[in-house]
């Protein structure tokens, strides 16, 4: 990957000159809290006319709040952009399965960086980057990690019959069953993490919660009083989870102030894109959406646009307001100046160290022009120009525009994208669109190369992945377990692998995961991976079938099919294992 040394911008020398004092101090510990599917219009203090969130409010009282602040419109490319200040789709992590959710391991993460500069790093939460060497946390710069898989709790991946309460989640890459609720027990380690007083290191926690995403589960005393106002079910318990959250939040902020690390602490919170569940994304709203057009998945305004609140008490201002547009890959570039850090070598970031903004001594902040898309598996069927007969879905962002599919709205007057201003307004259009063009050709300059899976590593050995990681070929992925016995369904795809050292390798393929074994209903089994080509007769009552092949190293795709012994028609392997035997 071709990495871009651009030219330091106005921007840049102006937060250079004013964080040099912050970075000659003592480094503040940092807590960066990301939550799943709350929009910006999920919290009491921007105007939800039903949740109580007293510990957000705070937040936004006594820190800094940024008010036009963006994310992407989907889990994995937003963890993605987060994680490196770069854009997703040049990060290679631009969707939610299909193998494209995997962070290229040759990109640099918020944990390396931390963890290169001397503190102690945590991850707690949802990754959502990949659950293998060399993407999963414990191999991105987190020291110690508690994490469940795929993308959610009780997806293919994670252990069978997975919910939000006592569930087993990984420590280090390790199961470990816990006795809680997600939210409870994602709090409960960052509050055991950072009270080992005797580790002197200043430490990082990145917290991203699995909720407020479906399934919309929480314990009933938090869900009554929404269900008691008329409110839907699913909507009432996506507003208890949130209500739980907040309770968290509130413990997290206690014990900061109880270890006199409340003033020296930077705590960023932002949601991870737009509601999932508090509005259905019209104008006008069903719920709640703080006057915005769209949801989670969309690009209109209120797909993207969340709340963006830090607070720091020993260096920022309380109740500053940022208007100017900043976006979630600002804050590596932020942190680095804020916190002291040893910027990686190379690494030219798309986001801006907005410093100056949160501390005021921006004067004449410049005009910037940012990217929100959301691409499928196969870039081709989004590129520009492409006609394969889908329709691009992006948006262009200025302070004063939004070009969404073709679209135009002034944003200043018409904050809900009620009025396409695109006739009246024809340059704009076809500049931002351009624009659009050349921004896409260059995070896409990889040409969507496949991010792979490393086999025979001895970081690990074996590598399991399944059928949420395939580039699908036949129907599509499916990532929820009911769908591994649904007869009716016949998908295929292929993962692309590298090979990393010659030897033997055993593959073992199964519809079922090897922790809840069950029969296949196939009578023959076959692979390709690479020029190697293996069929094996199998019988139906067969849980798995076993190959052992020679192989090369180098890159390969590996395809399975398992054919029915009822219909004859063949499926994909829905659970891969392949493990290095020796030379």
């Amino acid at each position: 990957m071709t990495l871009r040394r651009p030219l330091p911008s106005f921007a840049t020398l102006l937060a250079l000159t004013t964080t040099i004092a912050f970075a000659a101090a003592s480094r503040p510990n940092v807590i960066l809290i990301v939550t799943d599917d709350q929009g910006y219009g999920d919290m009491a203090c921007h105007g939800n006319p039903w949740l109580r969130t007293p510990n957000l409010d705070r937040l936004h009282a006594e820190g800094v709040c940024l008010k036009n602040y963006h994310v992407d419109p989907l889990c994995t490319p937003t963890r993605a952009a987060l994680m490196t200040g770069r854009y997703s789709t040049r990060v290679g992590a631009w969707a939610v399965t299909e193998g494209r959710q995997l962070l290229d391991a040759r990109e640099t993460t918020m944990g390396d960086v931390f963890a290169a500069s001397g503190y102690r790093t945590a991850m707690f939460g949802k990754w959502h980057l990949g659950d293998t060497f060399p993407f999963a946390p414990q191999y991105r710069g987190f020291q110690e990690v508690v994490c469940h898989k795929a993308g959610g709790v009780g997806e293919i991946g994670n252990p069978p019959g997975e919910n939000y309460f006592d569930p087993t989640y990984f420590r280090n890459g390790r199961p470990e069953k816990f006795s809680a609720y997600c939210t409870d027990i994602w709090f409960d380690e960052t509050l055991r993490f950072i009270g080992r007083a005797a580790e002197q290191k200043p430490f990082f926690v990145y917290l991203p919660l699995n909720a407020m995403h479906g399934p919309h589960t929480v314990a009933e005393n938090y869900s009554a009083r929404f269900l008691a106002q008329g409110i839907p079910e699913e909507r009432a318990k996506f507003f208890g989870q949130i209500e739980n959250f907040d309770e968290n939040l509130g413990r997290l902020t206690t014990a900061l102030r109880e270890r006199n690390l409340e003033r020296d602490t930077i705590v960023i919170f932002m949601g991870d894109n737009g509601t999932a569940a508090g509005t259905d994304g019209r104008i006008p709203a069903d719920g709640f959406n703080a006057g915005m057009r769209g949801k989670k998945g969309m690009v209109y305004e209120g797909g993207h646009r969340v709340a963006g609140l830090v607070r720091w008490p020993e260096r920022l201002v309380t109740g500053r307001t940022v208007a100017q547009l900043t976006s979630l890959r600002d804050w590596l570039p932020t942190l680095i100046a804020l916190c002291g850090l040893t910027p990686p070598a190379g690494v030219a970031f798309d986001g801006a160290d907005i410093t100056p903004l949160l501390t005021g001594a921006a004067k004449d902040w410049p005009e910037r022009t940012m990217f929100v898309d959301r691409q499928a598996d196969r870039l081709e069927q989004w590129r520009p120009g492409a006609k394969q007969g889908a329709t691009p879905q992006f948006a262009v962002l200025t302070e004063r525009w939004r070009l969404v599919n073709g679209e135009l709205y002034d944003i200043r007057v018409d904050p809900g994208q009620t009025s396409n201003v695109a006739a009246f307004h024809p340059e704009v259009a076809l500049r931002l669109h351009a624009a659009y063009v050349d921004w896409f050709a260059d995070v896409t300059a990889h040409r969507g190369a496949y991010t792979r899976f490393l086999l025979g590593a001895g970081q690990e050995n074996p590598t399991t992945f399944t059928v949420r990681d395939w580039h699908p070929t036949v129907g599509r992925v499916i990532w929820e377990p009911r769908h591994l016995a649904d007869d009716t369904l016949f998908p295929n795809g292929f993962w692309a692998v590298e090979i990393t050292r010659p030897g033997r390798y055993e593959i073992r393929l199964a519809r079922f995961p090897t922790d809840a074994p069950r029969l296949m209903g196939a009578n023959e089994a076959r692979l390709k991976i690479g020029d190697a080509e293996a069929h094996l007769a199998i019988a139906p009552t067969d849980a798995a079938a076993n190959f052992t092949l020679n192989l090369p190293a180098g890159p390969a795709l590996l395809t399975t099919w398992l054919k029915d012994a009822s219909s004859g028609r063949e499926r994909g392997a829905y659970h891969v294992s392949v493990r290095w035997l020796g030379p």
